[in-house]
C-alpha cells in the first residue's frame, strides 16, 4: 500500500463541506429546499451523473489498446486527452483489475477522491469504518458490498493521498465483444472504479434499464 503524506485538513468535514451543510440547513429551514428531493439529487450525481467521465475513460481503455498503454503509463495526461481535468485530479494513477488481481481504493486519513472522473465522493467512502477496515479486511468489506472474490485472487489496496489519486479499471464483462465504447460505458459503475464493485454484466444492465 502506498505511503500517506497529506498537507491538508484531516477533519471529518472539510471547510467547504461545512459551509455546504450550513447552507443546506438554512435553505431547508426557510422552506426553499425539500430534504428528500435534495438527497435524491445528490444520490443521482454521486452514482450516475458524476461517474460518467470515469466510465468514458474505462470504456476507451477496453476498446483502444494504445489508449490503455498511455493511461497506465501516465493517467493524468491520458485522462486529460478526454477533457477531464481540474482539482482533485491533477495527479492520477490508473490500476487495472485482471483475472489474478483486484484493486481497491481508500483514503485512510481523510477522503481524497478523484472528483474529475468520479464526481462526488459517496458518504461511505469518507466514513471511519470504511477507511480503517478497507486496509485490514478488504475481503470482508467487499463481501458487505456483495462482492465475493476467489481466494486465490490477490487484493491490492491503494491509499489515496493529497498528491496521488487512483482510478480502478475494472475487468471488461464477458459477452461484450464488438460493443461500442458508448455502450460499454453504460456498464461501468462508480463502485467498480473504486474497487468496491464490478462492472455490470450485459444482463444486469438490461434488467436495470
Amino acid at each position: 500500500m502506498s505511503g500517506h503524506d497529506h498537507d491538508h485538513d484531516h477533519s471529518e468535514l472539510s471547510d467547504i463541506e461545512l459551509r455546504v451543510r450550513a447552507l443546506e440547513t438554512l435553505l431547508t429551514e426557510k422552506g426553499y429546499v425539500d430534504p428528500p428531493a435534495l438527497d435524491e439529487l445528490i444520490e443521482t450525481y454521486e452514482t450516475k451523473i458524476g461517474p460518467k467521465n470515469g466510465a468514458q475513460v474505462v470504456a476507451k481503455v477496453w476498446t483502444d489498446p494504445d489508449y490503455r498503454s498511455r493511461l497506465l503509463k501516465d493517467a493524468t495526461s491520458a485522462i486529460a486527452e478526454l477533457g477531464f481535468t481540474g482539482r482533485q485530479g491533477e495527479h492520477m494513477v490508473a490500476v487495472e483489475n485482471t483475472p489474478d488481481t483486484h484493486n481497491m481504493v481508500v483514503c485512510t486519513l481523510c477522503s481524497c477522491y478523484p472528483w474529475t472522473v468520479l464526481g462526488l465522493p459517496p458518504v461511505w467512502y469518507k466514513s471511519a469504518p470504511y477507511r480503517s477496515r478497507a486496509v485490514r479486511d478488504p475481503r470482508g468489506v467487499l463481501a458487505e458490498f456483495g462482492i465475493t472474490l476467489p481466494a486465490v485472487k490477490e487484493i491490492k489496496v491503494w491509499d489515496s493521498t493529497a498528491e496521488v489519486r487512483y482510478l480502478v479499471i475494472p475487468e471488461r464483462p464477458a459477452g461484450t465483444d464488438g460493443w461500442s465504447a458508448e455502450r460499454l460505458a453504460e456498464l461501468v459503475t462508480r463502485d467498480s472504479m473504486i474497487g468496491t464493485g464490478l462492472a455490470a454484466s450485459p444482463q444486469q444492465a438490461k434488467e436495470s434499464a
